[in-house]
């Protein structure tokens, strides 16, 4: 199918366990054609086996989001913390070949900045080339390990609050193109191109091929078509691309305005969200049909 689009499994509960399972029939029948789970952690309750047959029992695909931390950072200055990164995303890769998923993203590079708890650091210019060529370094050294498993990782570019390596499409750009591997590609999400691009267009259009998953969400993280973001004109410049990839949809609700509400906390939704969800579903995919996509 082309262009298949999914939802991020927080939108319905965090975390996903074994006890979550059926949960994939009801985004099947909502109309989504994949889910997009947080890689599992060893000490967390769902089988990988029992997961497959799940989503093979649901007739849906899965998309994977590394977990990445300071312990699992390839550009980090402690070589055991880089050992940990190329370990960890190796790990990644093999949970992917028993989910049947081909897609890994997420901020790979593993740097978290203030949402972490982790204030920015003022590094001199022979940091920043340090830490640039450590990250495209340790993407060259599992990039193909992922090519040979029929997998590709995805790039994620995050806003200057969440991440101080690659904040903007050029810059993931510049990575993939340094480490020119199949196994890696970008995955661009709407939300944090809308603080840290000029144009989310004209950056959907330099990435080009190198996109191998996109993440459809609102300036604000809500329910798409409820911000201000100009969905036939981002759908028309992917397709435009050539872009025939998944697109997922992570609207974290944001039902509550009371004054010192930790926002950016994830929390489980008060009431059924199931039309805001086939209604952002219906206009990405008009949207899409719209720029001419055959989805």
């Amino acid at each position: 199918m082309k262009n298949p689009v999914g939802i991020i499994s927080m939108q319905f509960v965090r975390p996903f366990t074994r006890e979550n399972l059926g949960l994939f029939q009801s985004i099947r029948d909502l109309g989504f054609d994949f889910v997009e789970l947080l890689v599992p952690e060893p000490g967390d309750n769902l089988d990988l086996t029992e997961t497959r047959q799940a989503l093979d029992d649901a007739g849906i695909d899965v998309v994977l989001a590394a977990r990445v931390n300071l312990q699992r950072s390839i550009a980090s200055e402690d070589a055991t913390c880089r050992k940990g990164g190329i370990e960890y995303l190796k790990r990644c890769v093999d949970v992917a070949v028993q989910l049947g998923a081909r897609v890994i993203g997420g901020p790979l590079y593993g740097e978290p900045l203030v949402f972490a708890g982790r204030a920015p650091a003022p590094w001199s210019a022979e940091q920043i080339r340090a830490r640039s060529d450590r990250t495209k370094e340790g993407l060259a050294n599992v990039s193909p390990f992922a090519a040979k498993a029929g997998c590709v990782l995805a790039l994620e570019a995050l806003n200057r609050f969440e991440t101080d390596i690659v904040s903007t499409t050029s810059q993931a750009i510049e990575v993939v193109d340094a480490v020119s591997s199949p196994g890696l590609g970008i995955v661009l999400d709407t939300f944090h191109m809308n603080m840290e691009e000029r144009s989310i267009t004209g950056a959907i259009h330099a990435a080009g091929s190198r996109i191998v998953h996109f993440q459809a969400n609102e300036n604000h993280r809500g329910f798409p078509g409820t911000g201000h973001l100009d969905w036939p004109a981002i759908m028309r410049a992917l397709v435009d691309t050539g872009y025939d990839g998944p697109i997922s949809l992570e609207p974290f609700r944001r039902d509550d305005d009371r004054v010192g509400l930790p926002i950016a906390h994830w929390r489980a939704p008060r009431e059924d969200e199931t039309e805001k969800l086939r209604t952002g579903l219906a206009l990405i995919r008009s949207c899409l049909a719209m720029a001419g996509s055959n989805q």
